[in-house]
């Protein structure tokens, strides 16, 4: 290999350098981050979808979903992957 070839290939490894570390490696811990908070989701957590939908989980089921109380004798069926925030019992107000 020639000193030549090395300077030619040298800005596309910085370019691809700094792509990894300022968009591909942030984007895989988010979804990392948000893996686990949807695997930690227990029945009485407060949960907001990415819809917008608040509600209190009442149960959850293992085939990727949960059951959540949006209104006083209404449950709906969330796919858990469509959870947008996961507020624990401990965190509840009300």
């Amino acid at each position: 290999m020639s000193p030549d070839f090395l300077m030619q290939m040298a800005p596309l490894v910085l370019l691809f350098g700094i792509f990894y570390f300022l968009l591909i490696r942030p984007q895989q811990q988010r979804v990392k981050k948000h893996q686990e908070m949807v695997n930690a989701v227990r029945r009485g957590d407060t949960v907001v979808t990415a819809g917008g939908l608040i509600g209190r989980v009442a149960k959850v089921k293992d085939d990727g979903e949960i059951m959540v109380d949006i209104a006083d004798n209404v449950q709906v069926r969330i796919v858990k992957s469509t959870l947008a925030d996961v507020r624990k019992r401990a965190d509840n107000d009300d």
